[in-house]
């Protein structure tokens, strides 16, 4: 089993100061009156977004804690590798200063190398980049991404533009030139200098927001595809991370009608839409919606395709996905698909932590 998006977390912005310079260190410490702070959401969840049987002995914030985490997830439900995509870190790309950005992104990405990945060969990594500088992003992604335990390149779902705009590109460039996935996951929607998330504006409760999740999701697979990336950068691999699944055939219905009677307007397609999504794109299945029937649900997976879906848990979440419940129980959701998509070894049986 492999679970493709687990958060880990950590208890302060000050364990970056060992990666990062005086400067950063005295300005994070000075800015405002309790130093800075990573942008955040302007909704609450009644219940918080947590499970409450993560929090660590020691008080911390759930997924900050790696002996925990080993316990309850990757012991628990004998995971094979488990990608790590962090937690507030996602929304550095909604602070107003691309120089701040990316040196917390530099930091951050060093210290998750040295304190998680170095720990466990089930873990593996995922880069944060400063997205509202492309260029910058990509000489982070050439920097570090050759790290064997480095896999994806982490964006926020919240943006100024779609992904497909060519400001992107070079992203996307160092991506492929580094053999890594590009992971789009939910997070920065209406944070910091982000727009409104959704087309109406800004939602008033949680649930809103959180049931509008995929409206960023489809904006980018659209993007993406009407821009040519894929055309451009065959190679490129996309993951689409905690925005559910079942958006996905109505909107590529809808995109192959427009194809045919507006191709003039995109000459460089040289294929449908959802060929290229078919070949460029995989969605991990938290959070799996749950119609009343069962059988609707695999129904639309069926629909989506086995080959096309990639289990997750969203450990620790409060909304976590607990494997033993997955409607339909396919090795390639469970394993080979995320196998292939991340590129990783073959199963290794019982591997056991390396402690540090």
């Amino acid at each position: 089993m492999i679970d493709c998006d687990v958060h880990q977390n950590f208890t302060s912005i000050k364990e970056f100061f060992p990666y990062l310079s005086e400067y950063y260190q005295d300005l994070i410490t000075r800015a405002g009156y309790a130093g800075l702070t990573f942008p955040s959401y302007p909704w609450f969840h009644p219940e918080g977004f947590m499970r409450r049987d993560a929090v660590p002995p020691d008080g911390g914030p759930p997924g900050s804690n790696y002996e925990m985490m080993r316990q309850q997830l990757l012991d628990g439900y004998n995971i094979d590798y488990a990608i790590l995509t962090g937690e507030e870190i996602l929304t550095v790309s909604a602070m107003p200063s691309p120089h701040v950005a990316a040196a917390l992104c530099s930091a951050y990405n060093d210290w998750l190398i040295q304190n998680w990945l170095s720990r466990d060969r089930r873990l593996k990594g995922s880069l944060a980049v400063p997205v509202q500088d492309p260029e910058r992003a990509a000489a982070e992604i050439r920097r570090v991404g050759g790290h064997p335990d480095i896999v994806q390149v982490l964006l926020p779902s919240g943006a100024r533009v779609g992904y497909g705009h060519p400001q992107y590109h070079p992203v996307f460039e160092a991506a492929c030139e580094l053999g890594l996935v590009v992971g789009i996951h939910v997070g920065a929607d209406g944070c910091g200098t982000m727009g409104a998330p959704t087309a109406t504006g800004w939602p008033t409760y949680y649930m809103e927001y959180h049931t509008m999740l995929c409206a960023g999701h489809m904006s980018h697979v659209t993007s993406l595809i009407c821009h040519g990336v894929f055309e451009k950068f065959p190679k490129l691999r996309v993951a689409l991370i905690e925005g559910s699944v079942c958006w996905l055939p109505g909107l590529l219905w809808r995109m192959d009608n427009n194809y045919k009677a507006l191709r003039m307007e995109v000459p460089w397609l040289k294929k449908l839409p959802s060929e290229y999504a078919r070949e460029h794109l995989r969605l991990t299945t938290q959070p799996l919606e749950q119609p009343p029937s069962r059988k609707h649900l695999r129904d639309m997976i069926e629909i989506i395709g086995t080959d096309m879906l990639m289990f997750a848990t969203d450990y620790p979440h409060w909304d976590f996905d607990n494997p033993a419940y997955m409607p339909v129980k396919d090795e390639r959701i469970m394993d080979g698909n995320a196998r292939e998509w991340y590129r990783l070894p073959a199963r290794v049986p019982n591997p056991v932590p390396t402690q540090v």
